[in-house]
Order: structure tokens, then C-alpha cells, then sequence
């Protein structure tokens, strides 16, 4: 079976190492003198969730961190600093990954500024909502910029305006910050895309498709390895079929032939298919940060996002680093991350332009 080169998304959206999510990621060392911050575990319920085909839980775990000054100054509200998943984990596991609240707490302790963070749960039946809307997911682009932040803003002393608001995530959670962040930006204020995933489309594996259309049950996903589920995470998400149970999607082939049809949903999702749409969305952003490792198989799409802003000249910064998919991003989190938005988001009550 040969398949035309549309489909990035196989591989690349579900991390483009094998495994990656699950590897151990370094630990940046303690910050003498940092101070403990509050770690909250709560469920949101997603209204944009509701009747999902998947049966994805519509109450979703979200952990919150507030920062050491928040018991104490009753008075004083913060930014919220959102930060999205990668594929294959939830929102338990992304803490490992960037070793939370540690490196939230020694980002203070190194200078920057105290702000809310909140990590929320994105995992699906498939592992992976892509941040997308669909009736067989849920509408999980809906559930973050919406209903997440609508409960913190009314459960916690948050800021609750535009330019206080950051959006940052990884991998499948990069996918889902540059998504979101076109078409939100009346929500968020600055964006902060790590090794994102979804960019381009390109070819799919063969192998792996033939195998997904053996599946004729929901007992029957325990034999998809994980090379091939991020392409079922990818037909629910976009080419979702209310019509045909029990996984509610139409897959890239049938019978062994292409479906131009299903390939051109997947297409237009791509990342840097929708930007050109949303260019005066992307304008009013205060600050983008774009950035990946030197060994990441996903340098290149990067690289992408970050030529397609200079284009339209729209500033950002764009960074390199010596690392892996996830070897640095802990580090990345404590030392550029949580700094980035200390510097960009607005701390003060009214900020113009919000």
C-alpha cells in the first residue's frame, strides 16, 4: 500500500520519538531558597465536553499552583499561565515531565515574577484530544480557552483580563497552544510553543493503517501500538463520524486506498495551514516564543512556524537548544519559560489594550 506524503501525523503529532513521553527528562538543580508553592488538585467540568461519542470524562482533573505570596496577600490578584499536555500523557504525567511545583518554585526564587499555573488534563480514549474540536472528542479548544478559564478565573484571585493571560505547551500541547492561540487571541496575551507537533502534514505509515482498519471494537484498541494510535487520535479529532460506531471517525484508508476526502480534513489542520487565516489574530499577541532541540525531529516544522511569523513580520523568538524532544524541558520551564511570561504578561489590575 503506498500513500501519498499529506499525513504528519501519525508520527509527528503522537511525539516524534517512540516513547518519548514516558522517557525521564533532567531535572534542573534545586534553587537554594526557594519558596514552597500551593499545589491544588481539581475537577473542571467542560460544558464544550458535553456528549462526546468517546465517552472522554467531561469533568476534567486540572492541578493548580499558586504561588508562595498567595495564602498571605489576601488582596493581591496574578497572571495565569496556562500549560498544555503533549501526547500520550495527562496532566499527572506532564507534571514528571517538567518536574512541577520544582521548577515552578525555583523560577520564583530566580526572579520571576509570582504568577498563577495550571496545568489541565487533555488525555483521551486515543491518548490525545490534539486541542481540537470534534463531536467524537469533545471540543477540547473550546474546553481550554473557555471553560478552564472561566473557573479559574472565578475559583481563584486571578487577573482576569487578556494581556495576563499566557499560553504554553509541548509537543501535541505546542499543536494545541499555537491552535488556540490563533483563535483565541481575545483570551490569552503571549504565547510560549515548545517543539510543537501538527505543523506540516507528511507521509503516514503504511503498516499502521492496514492495522487500524482490523479494528472493529473498542476490545480491539489494546493492539494498536503507540506509533498508530496517534493517527486514531487524529481521526477523531478531525475527521470525526458521528455515523459510524463504535470509534466514531473515518480513517485515512479503506481497503487498502487513500481517502482523499479524510486527507484533506487532516491537512487543513495542519498547524501551518490555518495560520495565514488568523494573521491579524496573531498580531495582537504581546510576545511569541518558539523553541526546540537541536536533536528533535521536529526542528524543522519549527523552524517553519517561525519563518511563516517572520513573514507577515510578526515578532517572535526563536530558539535552538541542545537537547532532545524532552530532555530539557524542565529546564526549559524553570529557566525560559515561567521568565518569559514574568517579563510579557501585564501585573497590574487594568492593563491597556486587554
Amino acid at each position: 500500500m503506498k500513500l501519498s506524503g499529506w499525513l504528519a501525523f501519525s508520527i509527528t503529532v503522537a511525539l516524534s520519538v517512540p516513547l518519548a513521553a514516558q522517557v525521564q527528562t533532567e531535572t534542573p538543580p534545586a534553587v537554594p531558597g526557594a519558596k514552597p508553592v500551593q499545589v491544588e488538585r481539581v475537577k473542571v467540568h467542560g460544558k464544550a465536553l458535553e456528549h462526546n461519542l468517546e465517552g472522554n470524562a467531561v469533568d476534567r482533573d486540572v492541578i493548580v499552583f499558586l504561588p508562595p505570596s498567595y495564602e498571605k496577600e489576601k488582596s493581591r490578584r496574578y497572571p495565569v499561565v496556562y500549560a498544555l499536555h503533549g501526547f500520550f500523557i495527562g496532566a499527572e504525567q506532564w507534571t514528571g515531565e517538567i518536574h512541577v511545583p520544582q521548577t515552578i518554585e525555583g523560577a520564583f526564587a530566580r526572579g520571576a515574577k509570582e504568577m498563577i499555573v495550571v496545568l489541565p488534563d487533555s488525555k483521551t480514549l486515543h491518548d490525545g484530544s490534539m486541542y481540537s474540536s470534534s463531536v467524537t472528542t469533545g471540543d477540547f479548544e473550546q474546553f481550554i480557552a473557555r471553560d478552564l478559564v472561566s473557573y479559574i478565573d472565578a475559583h481563584y484571585r486571578t487577573l482576569a483580563q487578556r494581556l495576563s493571560r499566557g499560553l504554553a505547551g509541548h509537543s501535541m500541547g505546542g499543536y494545541g497552544t499555537t491552535r488556540i492561540g490563533m483563535k483565541h487571541d481575545d483570551v490569552f496575551g503571549s504565547l510560549y510553543i515548545m517543539s510543537p507537533g501538527g505543523m506540516s502534514p507528511r507521509p503516514v505509515n503504511a503498516e499502521a493503517a492496514a492495522l487500524l482498519e482490523t479494528i472493529k471494537t473498542r476490545q480491539d484498541l489494546a493492539k494498536v501500538p503507540f506509533t498508530a494510535r496517534g493517527q486514531l487520535a487524529a481521526a477523531a479529532a478531525w475527521s470525526p463520524n458521528p455515523n459510524k460506531p463504535p470509534l466514531f471517525l473515518d480513517l485515512p484508508t479503506e481497503a487498502g486506498q487513500q481517502r482523499p476526502d479524510v486527507l484533506a480534513k487532516w491537512t487543513a489542520n495542519a498547524a501551518l495551514a490555518l495560520i495565514d487565516q488568523y494573521i491579524g489574530n496573531l498580531r495582537r499577541y504581546t510576545a511569541i516564543s518558539i523553541d526546540v532541540g537541536d536533536e528533535d525531529r521536529l526542528r524543522e516544522d519549527s523552524g517553519k512556524l517561525h519563518d511563516t511569523l517572520d513573514k507577515y513580520r510578526i515578532a517572535n523568538r526563536f530558539e535552538i537548544y541542545p537537547g532532545t524532544h524532552t530532555s530539557k524541558v524542565a529546564d526549559r520551564f524553570q529557566n525560559h519559560v515561567l521568565p518569559f511570561f514574568s517579563q510579557h504578561l501585564c501585573f497590574q489590575p487594568a492593563c491597556p489594550g486587554s
